[in-house]
């Protein structure tokens, strides 16, 4: 429980993401991005709303903590699709380093999702997603973000 504490407040946040998946591509769009984080349910929750201002969306997250298992659910969704995203992906932190995975689609093929919390500081994060589409053995990351705190709400 209040793993994503470190995340309440308002983040600036430079965006890599490939421009595409899955064909082994190294070009990378770079663009900018505001995320604004609440905790809810003494810190065994969290939301956030992030702004794209340059790709015209915006997305939010909830994450919520499941105290039996010791893992968290995180659901996102954005403003093109207006739905929730699912399944969400699971996982927990372990040393500082938060591992959540999902069994998903993308473009029309099964993949493995994962996504990663690293480099936590009180101003500074950075947040990945990796794509596999062969069970896990390979992994292939599209999208990154560093995040550097702008305030503390």
């Amino acid at each position: 429980m209040n793993d994503f504490d470190f995340l309440v407040g308002t983040w600036d946040i430079v965006n890599r993401r490939l421009t595409k998946r899955h064909v082994g591509s190294d070009e990378w769009d770079e663009f900018p991005s505001v995320k604004v984080a609440r905790r809810f349910f003494d810190g065994a929750g969290s939301f956030d709303e992030i702004t794209f201002p340059t790709k015209d969306f915006s997305g939010a997250t909830v994450r919520t903590f499941n105290p039996a298992s010791g893992e968290w659910s995180i659901y996102w969704m954005n403003s093109a699709k207006g739905v929730v995203e699912t399944p969400p992906l699971v996982g927990r932190f372990v040393d500082g380093v938060g591992t959540f995975y999902a069994d998903d689609v993308d473009e029309g093929r099964p993949i493995r999702c994962r996504f990663i919390w690293s480099e936590i500081t009180a101003t500074s994060a950075r947040w990945e997603q990796a794509f596999s589409t062969d069970g896990g053995r390979t992994w292939e990351t599209n999208w990154i973000m560093e995040f550097t705190r702008a305030s503390l709400d």
